[in-house]
C-alpha cells in the first residue's frame, strides 16, 4: 500500500510540474500567485485573489480553467448584481398547447470553475448567494435544492478595499476562502518579460493537462498523503496562538487581536501543507511548509482590534512573526 502510494504521489508530482509549465506560459512570473492558487484547487478549495486592477488575475484564471480543463464561467461583480443573475431563477413558460410551468434558468454559477470578478463591489446580499455554493457546493432556488457539478471551486478577485465602490466581505464569507492571495506589482525583469511576450503578434498557449475526474482524483490522493505529529501539533499551535483568549496567546496577540481563526483555518493549513510537498516533489509536508503557508490561511480569518488598526499595524507582519518565533523555538529544542 505505502509503494502504491508513493508511485502515485510521484507520477501527481510530475503532472502537477506540467500544469505549472502550462500555465507560466501564459502568465509570467508571479510564481508564488501560481502556486498558491494550484494549492486551492488541489485541497478542493476556493481562493481570494486580492490586487490592484491590471496585475493579470483575470488572465490567471482563464489560464486555470484551460490548464485544469475546467468548464468555467465570469462573472462581473457591480453592485446593481442580485443573486438570481449568479444563482439563476424560475421563468413562466408556455406551451404550444397553452399550458404554462415554471422552468428554472440556470445562473452562471452552474459550472466547476466560477470567475467572481472584482467580488467586493457587489452589495453584501448579492455576496450571500454565493455561501451555500462554497460551503455545500448546491444552491437553493424557489425551495428547491440542485447540486453544482463536481469539482467546483470560487476564484474570486477583489480590489483594495480603500478603494472607492467597494464593500467588505462578510467574516462568513471571507472564512469559506481556503487561502488569500495577494497579487504584487511585478519585479522589473517580469514586467519586461510581460511587455515583451504579449505586445508581438502572437502570444504563448496554455494547453490541458488535468481534467474534472483527474482534478478529483487529485484531491483524493492528497487526503491520504502523511502527515508528521510535529506538523500537526505546529498546526494547533500556530491557530491557537491567535485566538485572544487562549492561555497560549503572548500580550501582543491579546493586544492586537480582536478575534482569532476557527478549526476552519486548522484544516485548512492540514490541507495546504501537503499542496505545497506536492507542488515541490515532497511525499509529505514539513514545518517548513506551516510556516510558509501562514500568512494565505489565516490573514482573512482574523481582524485587528480598533487600536491596532488605528497605529497601522498589520495583520500579515504579525503571524510573519509568530510563526517564524515558533519555527526558532523547534529548532533550537
Amino acid at each position: 500500500m505505502a509503494e502504491d502510494l508513493v508511485a502515485e504521489i510521484e507520477a501527481l508530482e510530475d503532472k502537477l510540474a506540467e500544469a505549472k509549465r502550462s500555465i507560466t506560459a501564459r502568465f509570467i512570473g508571479q510564481d508564488r500567485v501560481v502556486e498558491l492558487t494550484l494549492s486551492a484547487l488541489l485541497c478542493g478549495g476556493h481562493a481570494l485573489l486580492i490586487g490592484l486592477p491590471g496585475l493579470g488575475k483575470t488572465r490567471l484564471v482563464e489560464t486555470l480553467s484551460t490548464v485544469m480543463g475546467l468548464r468555467g464561467n465570469r462573472v462581473q461583480f457591480t453592485p446593481d448584481l442580485m443573486p438570481g443573475d449568479i444563482l439563476g431563477s424560475e421563468v413562466l413558460e408556455t406551451g404550444v398547447d397553452g399550458s404554462r410551468t415554471f422552468k428554472f434558468i440556470e445562473g452562471p454559477i452552474f459550472c466547476q470553475l466560477l470567475m467572481a470578478d472584482e467580488i467586493n463591489r457587489a452589495s453584501p446580499r448579492t455576496q450571500s448567494a454565493l455561501l451555500q455554493a462554497m460551503q455545500e457546493k448546491a444552491v437553493t432556488v424557489a425551495g428547491q435544492t440542485r447540486k453544482l457539478e463536481a469539482p467546483f471551486h470560487v476564484l474570486a478577485t477583489q480590489n483594495p478595499i480603500e478603494q472607492e465602490g467597494t464593500y467588505p466581505l462578510p467574516e462568513a464569507q471571507l472564512d469559506r476562502f481556503l487561502v488569500q492571495i495577494d497579487v504584487p506589482y511585478p519585479t522589473r525583469k517580469t514586467e519586461r518579460d510581460i511587455l515583451l511576450a504579449t505586445t508581438g503578434t502572437e502570444e504563448a498557449e496554455s494547453h490541458e493537462v488535468f481534467d474534472g475526474a483527474s482534478l478529483i482524483a487529485a484531491q483524493k490522493l492528497l487526503r491520504r498523503m502523511p502527515v508528521g505529529d510535529a506538523v500537526v501539533e505546529m498546526i494547533l499551535d500556530l491557530v491557537r496562538a491567535f485566538r485572544p483568549d487562549d492561555p497560549s496567546a503572548s500580550d501582543k496577540v491579546r493586544e492586537m487581536v480582536a478575534w482569532g481563526p476557527g478549526p476552519r483555518a486548522a484544516q485548512a493549513l492540514m490541507l495546504v501543507v501537503r499542496a505545497r510537498a506536492l507542488l515541490e516533489g515532497r511525499l509529505a509536508p514539513s514545518p517548513e511548509d506551516v510556516l510558509n503557508m501562514a500568512r494565505p490561511v489565516l490573514v482573512h480569518r482574523m481582524a485587528l482590534t480598533f487600536s491596532a488598526r488605528a497605529r497601522g499595524e498589520n495583520l500579515g507582519k504579525l503571524i510573519d512573526e509568530v510563526a517564524g518565533g515558533m519555527m526558532r523555538s523547534e529548532a533550537a529544542a
